[in-house]
């Protein structure tokens, strides 16, 4: 083998047709050497000096190299280094030289419009790594390709990954999660069945896109990560393998870059926002002086921030545990419970944690359900977090970042026992998908656009065209118009009062009459019963009601 200059960029390995070419940035003045191995031994096989070349890039070209037998890692200043580019990591944790080509076959993009995505929150080992998943692969690529079918029927067409990149995990406290440094352009082995991560991400992408489901990736990238590797990571993942969105973090990368990359532009670049979460949260447990940031929160259109709903994250309680404790209950983390976010906006319905007392199991079953009409029925992209369709609990811990256990995992035998609930779900997001109101390609206005008569989305209260607008009010009603979309007209009453409360309804053409059609008491109904001359309901405590126009 010989050594000659070698090319800068791309950064990191390039295979050439006479030989394999490295780039690493390094301080000017160090010296830097190019360590090469045979595939499976420790110590190296052959030392190449690299040679700086433009700026603080070093590079080295090895010739008549056969790529595929060796592994590499870099020597500065007599310090051993992972190349930060390195694609795939070897049994021995070495960066291997050639990604082996794959075969995408007739692979295509999902595409979907933020306004049609019903996203799907995961942890690829936390979603199967519980035994009652009944995969074959527990806590891998492949165990969410065996789920594949489920979402499927569950009506969602994007899963969204937290980090699935190289990460250390630690051994006195597991870092569970992925946060923090990693080698991101490298897919995690341990998530792979077949100890290749980077042929099981691929596996996995592809039979998602079969599936007609989306992947999107979590890449928190670290504050210190420089933004030409942000963006070199990001063409790397949407050109090797076909990605179809990120979720960044904006308080630890560039974010604007990402979006003015030409590259880029047909992915969804998606951020978390806490706004929605926070308002809706605050309104199901019936904070007063919420029904203002509500009604925006309700039509407000989500694609030009990237933005998602969720009224539960892997950050925070899940559902079940927000209307089950009022407090966090982190003690297992080690931390003295001081980890955590304090402020949960959080309601546990009369007693903290588990109960069998009729009333509150009952108080709770309609609590979930309202945290689920409010996060389906609003405008936007709504996100559900993996678990949370069958009741997952985490036992009260809002931040088990180092739970690799069950308490982190999801724990599929909620399935059986709140088969209910996940039908609910189910039947409610069909629902959304059933009613172009809800998910319309353009912000509703609250004006007459269509010369109709009445605007595309009004609100009201215990008068029709009012809302109560003291702020004890927690009752709110809306009307959507769905004249500008050849749609049926739809009408929402949000009670979350501890007290009854009536609601007048908008009058409809002489041809038309209102339809219940849902309720947190009913869920979604088989046969909507009209209300025929109803010129107002009542709706019940801590209660919604949709209705239909027909």
């Amino acid at each position: 083998m010989k050594n000659t200059q070698g090319q800068q960029l791309p950064m990191g390995v390039t295979v050439q047709e006479d030989g394999v070419s490295f780039s690493v940035a390094a301080k000017k003045g160090k010296a830097c050497c190019l360590l090469l191995y045979h595939a499976g031994e420790k110590e190296p096989c052959a030392r190449y000096p690299m040679r700086q070349s433009e700026g603080a890039v070093y590079t080295v070209k090895v010739t008549d190299i056969q790529s595929d037998a060796y592994s590499y890692e870099y020597l500065m200043d007599e310090e051993v280094v992972t190349d930060p580019y390195t694609k795939a990591f070897t049994k021995e944790n070495k960066s291997q030289v050639l990604i082996p080509e794959y075969d995408w076959e007739d692979d295509r993009y999902p595409a979907y419009a933020y306004k049609d995505v019903i996203a799907y929150s995961l942890h690829v080992r936390g979603f199967t790594q519980d035994s009652y998943s009944k995969v074959a692969h527990r806590g891998t690529f492949e165990g969410v390709i065996e789920k594949l079918p489920y979402l499927k029927d569950l009506g969602i067409n994007q899963i969204q990954c937290m980090p699935v990149y190289s990460f250390l995990e630690g051994k006195r406290k597991p870092n569970y999660w992925g946060y923090g440094p990693g080698y991101f352009f490298a897919p995690k082995n341990s998530y792979s069945a077949i100890s290749d991560g980077v042929r099981s991400l691929k596996n996995m992408v592809k039979a998602c896109h079969a599936a007609e489901i989306e992947v999107v990736l979590e890449m928190p990238f670290c504050p210190e990560t420089p933004i030409y590797q942000v963006l070199d990571c990001l063409r790397y993942y949407r050109q090797e393998y076909h990605i179809d969105g990120y979720i960044l973090n904006p308080a630890a990368t560039s974010t604007r870059a990402a979006y003015e990359d030409p590259y880029l532009q047909d992915c969804k670049l998606m951020v978390h926002h806490t706004e929605f979460q926070n308002v809706m949260r605050r309104f199901l447990k019936g904070d007063e002086g919420m029904v203002e940031a509500v009604t925006y929160w309700l039509r407000h259109l989500s694609e030009k921030e990237g933005s998602f709903n969720y009224i539960a994250s892997h950050n925070g309680f899940t559902l079940m545990d927000l209307v089950s404790y009022e407090g966090k209950h982190n003690e297992a983390n080690g931390e003295n419970n001081q980890d955590g976010p304090d402020y949960n906006y959080s309601w546990n319905c009369g007693a903290e944690g588990p109960s069998r007392k009729k009333a509150v199991v009952n108080l709770r079953r309609g609590q979930l359900y309202n945290a689920l009409f409010l996060v389906f029925l609003a405008q936007g992209t709504p996100c559900l977090l993996a678990g949370d369709e069958f009741g997952n609990s985490q036992k009260g811990n809002n931040n088990v970042y180092c739970q690799d256990n069950p308490t982190g995992w999801v724990n599929w035998k909620k399935l059986t026992t709140h088969q209910e609930l996940h039908d609910f779900v189910r039947d409610l997001i069909a629902f959304r998908k059933r009613y172009k109101v809800f998910h319309p390609a353009q912000e509703m206005s609250g004006t007459d656009t269509t010369r109709c008569g009445v605007p595309d989305v009004s609100y009201h209260g215990e008068y029709a065209w009012r809302i109560e607008k003291e702020v004890a009010s927690r009752q709110l009603g809306v009307y959507y118009s769905g004249t500008s979309l050849e749609a049926e007209d739809c009408y929402v009453a949000y009670n979350m009062h501890w007290i009854r409360h009536t609601f007048a309804l908008p009058s409809l053409s002489k041809n038309k009459k209102w339809y219940l059609a849902a309720s947190t008491k009913d869920g979604i109904k088989a046969e909507m019963s009209c209300l025929g001359g109803q010129k107002s309901i009542e709706i019940e405590e801590r209660t919604i009601v949709v209705l239909v126009a027909k």
